[in-house]
């Protein structure tokens, strides 16, 4: 337990600031729908973290935007780094044995850091950076991991996803279903994606599928395939792709094993 409350002030600054810098630029509206607080509130934060140097109005439009010194609050985080680097090669092979990208991410509190992607190899209508923090319950990649992830990152994802009105977090709201969900993908071997995040990030056009990469059963990190749903469905994917992500998960999990890294 900690040894004080937590300064909501603190927590709320964060919140308006994780908020602009996914959107790259937003507006008061768009921050309220990510973080729930009211305008008022939202306003405070913005005019602080300006002063900060964090964030900048845009000249002509009624929009926020991240500065440079945002880039100084990942300097430490070297995590997804390792992790991307070890996976290159294995998602290469994977890439060009299925034709569809990949991205590779590492457990972050509510979210899972995309550590590499195969998107920019070959031709793909959505893409993804290095960085990208993946919602837990709404991407394959989040609840890939959650399902196979140790109580404690467990427990630690859900109180901090609880805060978020996203809709995907709805699940939250009732525990025997979450719990029976993630049994489900145990069951599976494998996550898909969230209908309300398919459809707001990509139209409904694309979605995926993830498996975890394992260490002594538990997952320090998940591997997912993208596909668009026009050219081929998910009961296809799961029949001719899985097999092959699964085996890409275990040369991960190889690899990652080499050099030590066996938590996330």
């Amino acid at each position: 337990m900690p040894s004080y409350e937590p300064v909501t002030a603190v927590l709320r600054g964060l919140d308006v600031l994780r908020a602009v810098n996914r959107l790259s630029a937003a507006t008061v509206r768009e921050i309220h729908a990510l973080t729930g607080l009211n305008q008022p509130t939202i306003v405070r934060m913005l005019e602080t973290l300006i002063h900060a140097g964090f964030i900048r109005r845009h000249a002509q439009q009624p929009l926020y935007l991240p500065t440079g010194k945002t880039l100084e609050l990942s300097g430490g985080y070297t995590l997804h780094r390792e992790i991307g680097a070890a996976a290159i090669p294995v998602m290469s092979r994977l890439r060009q044995a299925v034709g569809w990208p990949s991205d590779v991410a590492v457990f972050d509190g509510d979210a899972m850091v995309v550590a590499h992607t195969s998107r920019g190899e070959g031709r793909f209508l959505f893409e993804r950076r290095t960085g990208f923090r993946a919602p837990i319950l709404a991407t394959s990649l989040g609840r890939a991991f959650l399902a196979f992830c140790a109580p404690a990152d467990r427990q630690r994802a859900i109180a901090l996803a609880a805060r978020s009105p996203e809709p995907w977090n709805q699940a939250l709201q009732s525990p025997g279903a979450l719990e029976a969900s993630l049994e489900a993908i145990r069951a599976a071997g494998y996550a898909t994606m969230e209908e309300s995040y398919a459809a707001r990030e990509y139209g409904g056009q694309a979605s995926a599928i993830a498996v975890p990469v394992l260490s002594a059963g538990r997952a320090m990190a998940s591997l997912n395939l993208m596909y668009l749903r026009e050219a081929m469905d998910q009961e296809t994917v799961v029949l001719r792709m899985l097999p092959l992500l699964r085996e890409a998960s275990s040369e991960l999990s190889a690899a990652l094993g080499a050099f030590g890294r066996t938590e996330g």
